[in-house]
């Protein structure tokens, strides 16, 4: 599966996309870690208030002390239905003890002990030592050694709760006033605030820039579809209309003066083909005329060879400059009945060309083209291999029309350099040994223009193969 999209609109809306989440989610981080000094800061000041406070024992019998206590729980009302641990910090009852009891596992936390020491400063309490741990509930002898609160805690599956204990002990006193201040649960606001932030953005910004990027986009898929049509058919249309932003309307401006310009180019050079066939094929045939009052037999045949060879290498060379000009309209064709007849024609010639048995396959092409295509290379390998084996093939979704022969083949690294044109395996320009050169160059324009390939390999057991592969629809 594709990961990353191809389309430049798909490109731009997962970059920013993901972008924007990470930038969320340092966000969130930054938030979450900002809430949790809140929390911790909070535990402390309550610690530091309840040390205030009840910086003694309490005494039972003591009216004031008892009043007090009920006007505390009055500010810690926790309404119906909600348990007190679900509050903000709430601390739990002062204990009084003549050691603070640090538990093995405890480790004193450096940066709380100098905080409640400062806060308890401003209070006017001269503090002697202090200890300031964080430990889980379930952990706390003290707090689990009272049923009560230990069922509590148990029923709300509040153990595992972190709980800061704050041990303190003033100048000139023998105890330790040593506060209990569970950790409040993680703000729920906090979470949703980031997860809703996320959500508007991810929406504002998708639905903005994908209104930006169609703008873009729109025209770009207009001129690429524009540009793929004229390279197929290479015959100019009406101007693209121009659109979207200034960048791409001069785009469009540019392809379609380049477009123009192209068209008018290809017009002058068939308005020149067809000028250069007539002028000099009608000399030619005028001469051919005349060669015949030449009374040397053997002189007049060589003459009339040249004259024949000059009509056949300029009838190549008109075939390949006018190949990917509008023509006939491909057509579905029967592309094994298209090889026997190009076979047939050289059997009748009696040539030593087979045609491999196979099914029928069709194929859009135009014809005439095409079997211009495989006359020559048949041509070829009858010229270099003295036999010729055509076989039709559905290969993968595409079909191939194979030439083989029992020729010397090519070097290998001569391969690109014979689909140029004049290009010829042997280096006379004999046309008893080869040709004029442009059978491959026409076969291969042929096969592109039908956007396909021409494909020369040799064979391992000797010979050249040379296939033409089509779309097979």
């Amino acid at each position: 599966m594709k990961l990353w999209p191809g389309s430049l609109r798909g490109q731009v809306l997962l970059a920013v996309m993901l972008a924007l989440l990470v930038a969320q989610a340092v966000s969130a981080v930054l938030l979450l870690r900002a809430a949790d000094n809140r929390r911790d800061a909070a535990m402390l000041n309550a610690a530091a208030i309840q040390l205030v406070r009840q910086d003694r024992p309490f005494d039972r019998n003591d009216r004031d002390d008892r009043r007090g206590r009920r006007e505390r729980g009055r500010e810690f009302v926790v309404p119906s239905g909600q348990s007190r641990w679900q509050e903000g910090p709430r601390p739990l009852r002062l204990e009084w003890t003549d050691r603070p009891a640090q538990l093995a596992g405890d480790r004193r936390d450096a940066g709380f002990e100098r905080d409640l020491q400062r806060l308890l400063a401003v209070q006017g309490i001269a503090v002697a030592q202090t200890q300031v741990v964080v430990r889980r509930v379930g952990d706390d002898p003290w707090v689990m050694g009272r049923p009560r609160l230990a069922d509590r805690i148990a029923r709300e599956g509040l153990a595992d709760r972190p709980m800061l204990v704050a041990a303190v002990r003033r100048d000139g006193a023998s105890q330790w006033a040593i506060a209990r201040v569970p950790r409040p649960p993680v703000e729920r606001g906090v979470q949703r605030t980031v997860f809703v932030q996320t959500a508007i953005l991810f929406l504002v910004l998708t639905a903005a820039l994908w209104l930006l990027l169609r703008r873009i986009t729109r025209p770009l898929a207009s001129l690429t579809a524009r540009t793929e049509q004229f390279a197929e058919t290479r015959q100019p249309a009406p101007p693209l209309p121009e659109s979207g932003p200034d960048d791409v309307r001069r785009l469009i401006a540019a392809h379609n003066a380049m477009e123009g310009r192209i068209g008018g180019l290809l017009e002058e050079k068939d308005v020149m083909l067809g000028a250069i066939g007539h002028d000099l094929k009608t000399p030619l045939a005028a001469l051919r005329v005349r060669l015949e009052s030449v009374p040397d037999a053997a002189l007049r045949g060589r003459m009339v060879a040249t004259i024949e060879d000059m009509t056949t290498t300029l009838d190549d060379i008109l075939m390949l400059a006018r190949v990917g000009r509008p023509g006939e309209a491909r057509e579905p064709t029967d592309l094994r009945a298209l090889a026997a007849s190009v076979v047939s024609e050289f059997e009748d010639l009696g040539e030593a060309v087979t045609l491999a048995e196979g099914a029928r396959l069709v194929a859009p092409v135009q014809a005439s083209l095409l079997r211009r295509a495989l006359r020559n290379l048949v041509g070829n390998a009858v010229r270099y291999g003295r036999t010729a084996r055509v076989e039709v093939l559905d290969q993968r979704g595409q079909a191939v029309l194979r030439v083989d022969d029992e020729g010397p083949g090519i070097p290998p690294e001569r391969i690109p350099e014979m689909l140029e044109p004049f290009a010829r395996g042997e280096g006379s320009r004999n046309r008893q040994t080869g040709g004029t050169g442009l059978g491959l160059a026409i076969a291969r324009a042929i096969a592109e223009q039908h956007g396909g390939t021409l494909v020369l390999v040799n064979r391992p057991e000797g010979g050249l193969r040379v296939e033409i592969r089509l779309p097979a629809a």
